[in-house]
């Protein structure tokens, strides 16, 4: 499971929009979004930076969670 920090989710069309952006270049991935730490979870057989990118291109900042 990789895991994010995503800034700008504020709502659950947020939510949906990070959760769309990732399951459309991995339909088999699991995503677990919590609004209020701003993270997300990711178990994808996806590169990170792939993920990240599909999450940029989304309209959302992210970066991986330490």
């Amino acid at each position: 499971m990789q895991t994010f920090k995503v800034d700008g989710m504020t709502c659950g069309g947020c939510v949906r929009g990070v959760t769309n952006a990732i399951q459309r270049i991995d339909p088999n991935s699991k995503v677990e979004v919590d609004l209020e730490t701003k993270t997300v979870k990711v178990e994808s057989v996806l590169p990170s930076l792939e993920i990240i990118d599909a999450i940029t291109n989304a309209g959302f900042e992210a970066r991986t969670a330490h």
